[in-house]
This record gives structure tokens, C-alpha cells and sequence, in this order.
């Protein structure tokens, strides 16, 4: 063996030695005190998330109010129905005396998004018992809502057309009903002014309408027809009333609630009873049809909810002759129309080939073109497919929620809401103004900036 074999194996014997004496040097040291207290185990993740979910659900922004239990009120609280909605302002009658209260709605409610509508029932605090103000501190719970127009706790639907001044037109009295079916709230077709036209005109709508899955309700406010049979429809609920303008739902309301035969008295409470007198509730606003353009004109301003002697309460809206349609999907658009309903439960052991048929003729859809409103069908789907792309390209799939958890002193988590970005804050004045001056330089021929004043001071103050 030569002598570097050597020095190598002996080289490496000291240093296993070396190696050996510093681990036991090491095991024999004292423990310090920091290294003899346990380590604290990590929480669990379930318990993480209820954590989380707990504080979402119990946050002190706005507690979530049952429709059905009351909180314990202070003197300057009460539970009240918002019977009508304008501007800024919301009109609040209490149950107790029937009282009516002018409320503003509390501003953190408008942060979090929590929208207050006609027909919900609140939490007014702040009141002013002798200027009868008060400001609207949380909602409860709804049963239903409809959003166009906005109305809280609807029980039932009434869909007011005319048969002349304006006359029906069938697009658009589908898009009514689209947008009433699509709130599975249960609805009821009327069709008015049926004094204005023949015997035949009346026979063949009813005749159409019952071949799209109606059953109309053929009314005349000026005669009185059928109005004990609508009275009956709507007694003991919350209906609202939509329809063009000029079709007459303000003056069905003035007969409904002037009519004596209708005015009996019905079992359970009507909060507005009370204030029947009152201003707020004189009867609705009438006007005369547009002689030039044949259309209604637009006399009802605002949502307001009116009560009827004989129990329930009638929500009369603002005329629109275009629905919204944004709760309706390429999917449940289908499910509006009660001929593919017809027609897919006529034929329930033969479904669609595919789950996600949209009805347009694909291979074994079991739907068939041979019913009046198919072109309205691919009208609303057409429109509704633009519509869903655009939102889709405009605002994503991500629904970032209205309230946020943010970490406090402490480690404790605390709720605020979550604001839109760049929306609270203010633009500075000297950009305003920069962009104003970025748009007049695009058209130099018609300014002229040496002459003009208000251009002169605005290139003074940003040199």
C-alpha cells in the first residue's frame, strides 16, 4: 500500500472521530427554556372555514333578519312595510296606529348592496315621532322579488293588455309574459278596453291566447266587466300590475278600490287601513292616449303599493314596453313558454337527445316548430345569447361577495364592505380638465382657442 493510500484512509478515520464527538458535545448541552414548551398544534381547516362562514353570516354590517321573528325594539325603532319608493325617499307604514313615516335608507345598506324595495318588510330606526321620520336600518328576509319592476314579497302577478288604444302587439305581450314566468310567481293574463272592439276581435284574441297556454280574463274598467271576477283573483294578496302604458292600470286600480261590491271585508290584518285618507294613497293619476303615436302616456312615476278594502294589496308600476329579461338563461328560457312545456310533458318517456337542447332543431329534440310564437323563440334566444356574451366578456364568471373580512388589531377579523374600485374616489380637477381640452383638440375647426374664454382660463390653470 503507498503512502497517499494512507494519509487518505487516515484522513478520513479523524474525521468520522471528529464528527462523533461533536454530536454527542451537541446531545449532552442544556435544553433551553424557549425549546421546553410544547409546540401549539395548527388549527384545523373545517375549523377555519366555520370560522369564516360564521362571521359572513353574523357579520355587524347587517345581520340577516327572519321574516318571521322580530328583534327586541327600542323607543325609537319599529317594524313597518315600504309602501312606496321615490327618489331617495321611501314611505314606511308602521302596523301600530298606522303610523306613515318618511325614511332615508341607512347608508351602510347601500355599501353592502342591500336594496330596499317596495313591498319589503324593515327595520326603521332613528324615528322622529312628531315630524314622523325615520331612517331604514335593515331588511328582512323576502318570500319573493321581482326585479322590473322592483317589488319585495309578491304573491301574485296580473299582466294588463288592451285590446285597442294601444293595441296588442304579440312580440311584446310575449316578452310580458317571458318575464313573468321566468319569476315563478303564479300570474294572471287580462286583456282590457274590450268595449272598443267587435264581438270577433275579442273571440279570436281570446281564441290566440288560449292556444299560447292562457286562460285571459276578458275586463272592461269602463263598463265594469268582469272586475268582480279580477277583484276575486286578488283578494288577500300582493299583486302587481304590469303592462304597457296607456292600457289602463291606474284606472283599474281607481275601479278596484272604489267598486262597493268588491270593499267587503275579508279576515287578517291590513296595516293601510288605518291611513286609507291618507295623500299617499288618493287615487292613481290618469291620462289619455297619444292621438300621434297611438301609445300610452306615462302618468304613474314610481312603485307604490296600494291597499284594497277588501284585503291584499295592489302594486301599481310605471309602464314599460320593454322587459329586462335578465333572469332568463339560453336554458330556462324554454321553461317560459307553456307550449314546450305542453310538449315535453306529452312526451315524457321520449326526452331530448341531448340534456342541454335548446329546442332550435337539433337531432332528437322532440320539440316541433308548429306553434305561433317558435319565431319568438329564436327572437329571445338570439337576444339573450348576446346578452350573455357580452356580460361574459365584459365581467367574467367571478362574483367577488358585497362584504369583506379584513384583519384588525389583534388578529381579530372584521367585516366592511367591499367597494367598487375607483368609484369613491374624486378625480382631480386638473385632469377634468385635461380631458375636456384632449376632446375640443379633436375638433379645431369649429373652437376657436384663441378667442374662446372658457379655453384661454382652462389652459391659464394647467400650463
Amino acid at each position: 500500500m503507498s503512502l497517499t493510500s494512507l494519509s487518505a484512509i487516515r484522513h478520513r478515520t479523524v474525521a468520522s472521530t471528529t464528527a462523533t464527538l461533536l454530536i454527542r458535545r451537541f446531545r449532552s448541552l442544556p435544553i433551553s427554556a424557549a425549546a421546553r414548551q410544547p409546540k401549539q398544534d395548527a388549527p384545523s381547516k373545517n375549523l377555519l372555514k366555520a370560522k369564516k362562514h360564521s362571521l359572513k353570516e353574523f357579520s355587524t354590517l347587517g345581520p340577516v333578519l327572519s321574516h318571521d321573528n322580530t328583534p327586541p325594539l327600542s323607543e325609537s325603532q319599529a317594524v313597518g312595510v315600504v309602501a312606496a319608493s321615490q327618489a331617495n325617499f321611501m314611505r314606511v307604514v308602521l302596523p301600530s296606529g298606522g303610523v306613515e313615516l318618511l325614511c332615508v335608507v341607512r347608508a351602510l345598506l347601500k355599501k353592502i348592496k342591500r336594496r330596499v324595495m317596495v313591498g319589503d318588510k324593515v327595520l326603521v330606526g332613528s324615528i322622529d315621532w312628531v315630524d314622523r321620520r325615520g331612517m331604514i336600518e335593515n331588511v328582512f328576509q323576502r318570500n319573493s322579488e321581482i326585479l322590473d319592476p322592483p317589488v319585495a314579497n309578491v304573491d301574485h302577478l296580473l299582466v294588463l293588455f288592451s285590446l285597442q288604444n294601444p293595441k296588442p302587439e304579440p312580440f311584446t305581450l310575449t316578452r310580458f309574459l317571458v318575464e313573468a314566468e321566468s319569476t315563478g310567481i303564479p300570474l294572471t293574463l287580462a286583456l282590457n278596453k274590450i268595449e272598443l272592439v267587435d264581438n270577433e276581435t275579442v273571440a279570436s284574441w281570446k281564441a290566440r291566447v288560449r292556444d299560447w297556454g292562457y286562460d285571459p280574463i276578458l275586463c272592461s274598467v269602463e263598463s265594469g266587466h268582469n272586475l268582480d271576477l279580477l277583484a276575486f283573483k286578488l283578494r288577500d294578496q300582493t299583486t302587481v300590475i304590469v303592462g304597457p302604458s296607456g292600457v289602463g292600470k291606474s284606472s283599474l286600480i281607481n275601479a278596484l278600490r272604489t267598486n262597493p261590491r268588491v270593499c267587503e271585508t275579508a279576515e287578517g290584518e291590513n296595516w293601510f287601513e288605518p291611513i286609507l285618507g291618507s295623500k299617499w294613497f288618493e287615487d292613481q293619476r290618469v291620462a289619455e292616449v297619444s292621438t300621434r303615436s297611438g301609445r300610452g302616456k306615462h302618468t304613474t312615476r314610481h312603485v307604490s303599493l296600494l291597499p284594497l278594502s277588501g284585503g291584499g294589496y295592489l302594486a301599481d308600476t310605471p309602464g314599460f314596453n320593454q322587459p329586462s329579461l335578465m333572469k332568463v338563461t339560453k336554458q330556462s328560457l324554454a321553461e317560459t313558454f307553456p307550449e314546450i312545456r305542453k310538449m315535453l310533458s306529452a312526451n315524457e318517456s321520449a326526452k331530448c337527445s341531448f340534456n342541454n337542447c335548446l329546442h332550435l332543431g337539433e337531432p332528437g329534440c322532440i320539440v316541433k316548430g308548429d306553434w305561433e310564437r317558435y319565431s319568438f323563440y329564436f327572437q329571445l334566444l338570439d337576444e339573450i345569447r348576446i346578452r350573455e356574451e357580452f356580460q361574459l366578456r365584459t365581467f367574467g364568471t367571478k362574483r367577488e361577495s358585497d362584504v369583506r373580512l379584513k384583519m384588525g388589531d389583534m388578529g381579530v377579523q372584521q367585516a366592511e364592505p367591499r367597494l367598487e374600485p375607483k368609484k369613491h374616489r374624486r378625480q382631480s380637477r386638473k385632469r377634468i380638465n385635461q380631458s375636456f381640452l384632449d376632446e375640443v383638440d379633436d375638433d379645431d375647426d369649429l373652437i376657436d382657442e384663441e378667442n374662446d374664454p372658457v379655453l384661454r382660463a382652462l389652459r391659464n390653470e394647467n400650463p
